[in-house]
This record gives C-alpha cells, structure tokens and sequence, in this order.
C-alpha cells in the first residue's frame, strides 16, 4: 500500500529534499504551499511539473497557511495522510525580531493548529514537527543533547520552544505518534539566500567572477555545528519509521566559527578572505547565540543515522554550487 504524506512548508530548503527522499521511497507526497504574489518553487519545480505530466511521483500542491486553521483542517480531511512533515515556518532568527508576532503564529502556534488538526479529524497520521538548535540559545552544557534545559534567544527559538513541547503534550495527552527533531544547522545549495552560509557561498562566486568587491556579515565569531541538509532529512524520516514516538537531536558533533566558514569558502576558489570581508552592526543580533554544539548519540544508536558529509566537503559543494548558478546568471 502507497504511504501518503504532507509536508508543510514543502517549497523550501528541507521540505524540497525531503519531498525527494519520499519520492524515491514511492510514497505519494503532497505539499501545503502559501497563496502569494510570485511563485517561490524553483526548489521544487522539477518535482511539480513531473507530476502534472502523469507522472505518480508527485500528486499535488495544495493551497494552505499555517495562520490559518480552516485550511489546515481542510488539507487534512482531503489528503488523509499517513505521515505528516511540519517544516512550514518563519525560519529566520533576525527576521524574527522584526516580525515576532508572525514568526510566533507560524513556527508556534502553527504547530498547535496542525496537532488539534489531527486530533478532531480522528484520523492518525505520525507527526514530525521540524524542532531547532536555537531552543537551546544561551547554552547551559556543551554539547547539546535531548535532556539539556532550552535557553531561547530570540522570538524564533521561542517560537520554536512552544511547537517543541505542545508536540510533547499531545503525545502524552492524545497517545500521538508525535516525534520532535531538534535539528542543528543545516545547509546546501538550496538554503536561502538571506541566511549567513549561503551569503557567504554568493558572496565568494560574485567576488570570485567579478561581479562584487566586498561581503558584509555580521558576528564572526558565532559558532555553529553545521551538517547537510539532505542528511537531515534523511533523519526525519528515520524517525517516523520507529515503533515509538521520541525526540532527537541532529548534528553533526562539530563546531566551527563564521570566520572559519569564510576563511574555507573564499580559500576554496584562492582567495583571501580578509580582503573581501567586512563586518556590519546591522547584521547582528540584539540577543546572539554564541556557540551550538549537538550530541546526536541517540539519533546514531537508535535511528542508525551518521552524517555523510562533513564541514569542509558541504562548504566547498555550496561554492561550487554558487559559481556555477552565477556563471549561468551573467551568461
């Protein structure tokens, strides 16, 4: 029998790579999307349009927003599915200062209107709500596993927080296969550009190509534990196949500085960093998280999961990735 899943918040970095993952494994996927004025798939048209061409590997896009719940619950009584992916959010932290209010009904309390969703539809889909290493914010032990107290930092980890442990409750409560992962950060070529490490791949290809001089960032010295994005979904999935609901962090057991990020990209293509770079209070937070670490014993021991791709190799995929999409920019 085909599995049928739902991924919210399909259109972007994680929910792309998960929707192929599925794919492979031939389930029927189906993504919730936003109404807006421009269309943002360009991480997933080639599964769109391959599914408007008859092909099964795709069967639809569906119209739906996190804000709002009568759409959700319609989705569900629709698609029925059997595993439901909760990626849909407000991702960014800096953004999230500005617009605190939309980033809390999104990655919060979108996160509630899904699980009391599922709960009045009688139906019993397993749940995966996308967690983050921002929860832990200003961190009380190094390094980070499921058992370490949250600390968030910003409107987005606190966000984050609240979708973490409704998750826990309606578990508890409701007898929910509800599972939490706590994902450290994780990238790829298909990141968004606002975000610092795809900033900085963009930035060396157009410094490198000539088409800028100079890169602005922020705090240099945050240090992060950085995997790929394509690992972790693998994760996600992982967790879904198990017996028995639980929660997980995801990491890679590595941390490394922006400036080290920055000294890998621009050295990857020959160049030195130092001369390109610059520093701008703009891009800094009003509350930083200064160092992430995650210990992901448990995912390796009970989810058999490991990252296939270290640091180095993800950076250097990511510049090349940007010089290529550059070069068929300016031609």
């Amino acid at each position: 029998m085909t599995k049928r899943a739902l991924i919210t918040g399909v259109s972007g970095q994680d929910g792309s790579y998960l929707a192929e993952l599925l794919m492979s494994k031939g389930y029927e996927v189906h993504g919730m999307v936003r109404r807006s004025s421009s269309l943002n798939r360009g991480r997933i048209d080639h599964l769109f349009n391959a599914g408007r061409e008859g092909s099964s590997r795709v069967h639809q896009l569906h119209y739906g927003d996190l804000t709002d719940a009568s759409s959700v619950n319609r989705l569900l009584r629709e698609i029925k599915p059997d595993e439901i992916y909760n990626l849909g959010a407000q991702s960014h932290v800096k953004v999230s200062f500005d617009v605190p209010e939309y980033t809390t009904e999104t990655a919060g309390v979108g996160t509630l209107r899904l699980l009391e969703a599922i709960r009045e539809s009688g139906l019993t889909p397993k749940f995966y709500q996308a967690g983050s290493s921002e929860m832990f914010g200003k961190v009380v032990e190094i390094p980070q596993k499921e058992t370490t107290p949250f600390y968030p930092r910003s409107p987005y980890a606190v966000a984050k927080m609240y979708g973490h442990w409704i998750t826990v409750n309606y578990r508890e409560a409701y007898g929910m296969f509800a599972c939490n992962g706590i994902l450290f950060n994780h990238e790829s070529p298909r990141r968004g550009e606002a975000f610092v490490t795809r900033k900085i791949t963009r930035g060396v290809a157009a410094i490198k190509l000539g088409l800028a001089k100079t890169l602005s960032l922020g705090n240099l010295e945050a240090k992060r534990d950085w995997g790929f994005a394509k690992d972790y979904v693998e994760a996600m999935w992982r967790m879904l196949q198990q017996p028995k609901p639980d929660d997980y962090v995801i990491a890679t057991g590595e941390t490394h500085t922006v400036r080290e990020f920055c000294e890998l990209a621009f050295g990857h293509v020959g160049l030195d960093w130092e001369k390109h770079v610059t520093v701008d209070p703009r891009y800094f937070r009003p509350t930083e998280v200064d160092v992430l670490i995650g210990d992901a014993s448990k995912a390796k021991r009970v989810l058999g999961w490991e990252p296939t791709v270290r640091f180095a190799d993800l950076v250097k995929l990511m510049v090349d990735a940007d010089l290529e999409a550059m070069k068929k920019e300016a031609r």
